[in-house]
């Protein structure tokens, strides 16, 4: 007890020095300097070594200008459709390095795949789409932007938890904390680990004694391996495919959250993207999604989608690895997706969709202008209720409904009252100028 209020004390003490940014000197907030000497007591509490914490957080560590609050807050006016995004990722340069990558390194790593049971052509569109292949590390130092994001009030216990885990590194491999950049967000690496990722499932590949995701690309690709088979990644299975729905496809059954077995969709009428049969094992389990709703794609996605999900929440993103390992592995050219306007939405209209749902208690969603799954059923909801196809998409149709909504009648075309005919309009004129002459 008294090794503890010693340390607490010391900290204090230090925290009264003068802090510098470059060379000017920076007032710090009294609410900061409590909370860092609380968090690195409860970093000791938790394990991390005194002279980890002493080492990392120096006396007179303040960081004045958190930029990495700015990019967690940022938000852009429209939100990106599916098919901008994924043009946006899937360039043609991408998919072209991908595939030379591929070559030059499968009869290094097929052992590697053979051993995790993950084919090497997702691991090497995994780390196109994280790092670009090795290029885009991220210019933060982890530690460092995990601090700042604790301190930040939108999401600290999540923040704070990576920053132990990344403390946790440096004590148990002795890593030179400088060393560890990343992105904004605390991700390491060829492949982005977050500091829990690392620890729960990096490997040393090489036997050299030390796991590094920064410069081994045989630890990071392992690491990569190992943290897929972990959860489950089905060898056989392809991540999906595009397909075509039939005419009356029921959308109320689109959806991550709605499985049939491939037998059951194509009874349903669901075809290849050829309108060919769908080539896939009757006994397999597979959702139909629409990320830009009854006029955009339909994909018809598996389990492997969901374990790509894992890593990234993302269905964009999923679409993306799953689209740039197909084309690794079958080495295609690239053909950009194809643009339609009538799916554009803005953040603002998602925010408007989210505020009339909660309004009218048919949801509790954040109000935050993301088309997420919990607004998207919501809007299914709604769409149900305005007798219109349940696709999960808030497009100009819909937002037309939503804004003509009459609590009285719902959505239903209030009765107009009856307009007077020509006639009667000039027999109640006529009956006006004779009543006036009466009166004269």
């Amino acid at each position: 007890m008294w090794k503890k209020s010693a340390r607490c004390l010391g900290c204090l003490l230090l925290a009264c020095q003068p802090v510098y940014a470059g060379n000017e000197a920076v007032n710090v907030p009294e609410e900061y300097t409590q909370w860092l000497n609380n968090l690195k007591v409860e970093m000791v509490e938790r394990g991390i070594s005194q002279e980890t914490v002493d080492v990392v957080f120096t006396p007179n560590y303040y960081h004045p200008k958190p930029e990495v609050v700015e990019i967690d807050r940022k938000q852009v006016e429209f939100l990106l459709t599916s098919n901008e995004y994924l043009n946006r990722v899937l360039s043609r340069k991408k998919i072209e390095q991908g595939q030379k990558e591929y070559k030059e390194l499968y009869p290094l790593f097929k052992d590697m795949e053979k051993k995790y049971g993950v084919p090497f052509e997702y691991i090497v569109a995994f780390w196109g789409m994280e790092t670009y292949y090795g290029k885009t590390f991220g210019n933060f130092q982890v530690i460092e932007a995990l601090t700042i994001l604790s301190y930040d009030n939108r999401r600290p216990k999540f923040f704070k938890n990576e920053l132990y885990q990344a403390l946790k590194i440096v004590d148990d491999w002795d890593i030179d904390y400088t060393k560890m950049e990343g992105s904004w967000a605390g991700a390491m690496g060829h492949f982005q680990f977050m500091p829990s990722t690392f620890n729960a499932y990096a490997v040393d590949y090489n036997g050299d004694g030390k796991i590094d995701i920064w410069h081994s690309f045989e630890d990071a690709a392992a690491s990569a391996s190992n943290y897929l088979a972990s959860i489950g990644w089905n060898k056989d299975q392809p991540w999906g495919t595009e397909v075509k729905l039939p005419w009356n496809f029921d959308y109320a059954l689109s959806g991550r959250q709605y499985q049939k077995t491939i037998k059951e969709w194509r009874k349903l009428g669901v075809r290849g993207k050829d309108g060919k049969p769908l080539k896939l094992k009757d006994e397999w389990k597979a959702s139909i999604i629409l990320p830009e709703g009854k006029k955009g794609h339909a994909y018809l996605i598996t389990d492997n989608f969901r374990k790509i999900m894992v890593w990234n929440r993302s269905e964009n993103y999923a679409l993306a690895v799953g689209m740039l390992a197909d084309y690794i592995k079958t080495g295609k050219k690239w053909q950009p997706m194809t643009q339609n306007a009538a799916v554009k939405v803005k953040s603002d209209d998602v925010v408007k969709v989210q505020s009339f749902i909660n309004r009218l208690g048919w949801g509790k969603l954040d109000e935050d202008g993301k088309l997420g799954s919990k607004t998207r059923e919501a809007i299914k909801k709604v769409q149900a209720e305005a007798k219109m196809p349940q696709d999960g998409y808030p497009d100009y149709q819909f937002l037309q409904k939503i804004n003509r909504y009459n609590p009285k009648v719902g959505f239903a075309i209030p009765v107009q009252p009856r307009r007077e005919q020509k006639d009667d309009v000039q027999k109640q004129k006529q009956s006006l100028r004779t009543e006036k002459k009466k009166l004269n």
